[in-house]
């Protein structure tokens, strides 16, 4: 059972779609994978195998903040232990991931039967006041790249595993054909898939868009956490400014899942410019359909582009700033060899995080 609180489908944040593939993957592998969220549910989520269940928390609407969240969970720990308990029982669950400290749940205090594994997975370093009692309960903890691990180490979680994100893979959408490609490397849109975070750099990509001739296309979409109430209203309004000064330049709410591949695919190519990554899962969906993937090198970042062998081209120094990114996609967008060899070498290194491939390594690191 995995547990996320705001899970919901199509919500634009990476450990949403990161929950999904992962229990994607277990069901392919012949598992019987339940996500167990407080979050508002369609009545179908287009996950086969898959089932859902909503637990009762009260007194949060989403978005939410930690703030919020965090005095909910503390006044209801009690009720939502007993609700895992119930669960564990009525799906007969041998492992439960808390897919955070505090927004999966990791924090609560109840006990589980002897037989079910506890484990926890930090896909960011998570708040001191969540992440004492969460690690302190897991016995597994899980991270999805080198990154988390060294900011987390200090804390001497007793078992640790890197365990990448999965990818939430459609088989109807596959790369675009060459001489497609070809036209879109040309004269196709650079575009940039981001939640609405600060830290996704989008706000400072835009302030330095002047001179760029290439359409550049964003989709920004609330995520059902952020940081201080109202946050992301007011990032939304100020990119929303910024993108009105440039012809250029358009911007769109969210995507749904099964739009984001296609979306993606259609692009010259995918600027990323986060200032910090712990995985980004936004990089690996462009890759996965051949598209070329610029980005500051930060993060988790060059551990996922290096290896196509073409991270020197793809990633520039975060110092050199979002004008950077614009020339490094620029030249990249003038070679049509350069172009093309990228685009093989980004699909190849993306297969590598098929889910059923992470689904395999999960269950290995919490048996």
């Amino acid at each position: 059972m995995l547990v996320l609180v705001s899970w919901t489908p199509d919500a634009p944040a990476g450990i949403e779609r990161a929950t999904a593939a992962l229990a994607v993957g277990l069901a392919q592998a012949g598992h019987r994978p339940v996500i167990a969220t407080a979050a508002p549910q369609p009545p179908d989520v287009g996950l086969p195998g898959v089932t859902v269940e909503r637990l009762r928390l009260t007194d949060v609407t989403f978005p939410c903040d930690d703030v919020t969240l965090r005095r909910a969970v503390t006044w209801q720990d009690t009720a939502l232990s007993r609700q895992i308990q119930e669960l564990i029982t009525l799906h007969r669950v041998d492992t439960v991931l808390f897919t955070d400290a505090l927004w999966g749940l990791g924090r609560l205090r109840g006990d589980f039967p002897g037989h079910v594994r506890r484990a926890l997975a930090a896909h960011v370093r998570p708040a001191t006041l969540d992440a004492g009692p969460a690690l302190a309960r897991a016995t597994r903890v899980i991270v999805p790249s080198p990154t988390v691990a060294d900011e987390i180490a200090g804390w001497g979680p007793r078992v640790m595993r890197v365990i990448p994100n999965a990818l939430l893979a459609d088989a109807a959408v596959t790369p675009p054909d060459p001489r497609h490609r070809e036209g879109l490397r040309r004269a196709g849109p650079v575009r940039v898939l981001a939640r609405l975070g600060r830290e996704k750099g989008v706000a400072e990509l835009l302030e330095a868009a002047h001179g760029w001739d290439r359409p550049v296309e964003v989709a920004l979409a609330e995520a059902g956490f952020e940081g201080v109430t109202g946050s992301q209203a007011d990032l939304l309004e100020h990119c929303r400014a910024l993108a009105a000064g440039h012809r250029n330049i358009t911007l769109r709410g969210a995507l749904a899942w099964s739009e984001v591949l296609p979306w993606l695919a259609g692009a010259a190519a995918v600027i990323v410019p986060s200032h910090q990554e712990t995985f980004g899962l936004v990089a690996l969906e462009a890759m996965s359909v051949g598209t070329p993937v610029v980005a500051y090198r930060v993060g988790n970042l060059p551990a996922l582009i290096e290896p196509t062998g073409h991270g020197q081209r793809l990633l520039v120094d975060h110092e050199a700033g979002p004008a950077a990114l614009h020339k490094t996609a620029q030249t990249l967008l003038e070679d049509d060899i350069l172009y093309g060899a990228t685009t093989q070498a980004v699909y190849r290194r993306a297969s590598d995080f098929a889910s059923h491939r992470i689904a395999e390594l999960f269950i290995e690191a919490v048996s």
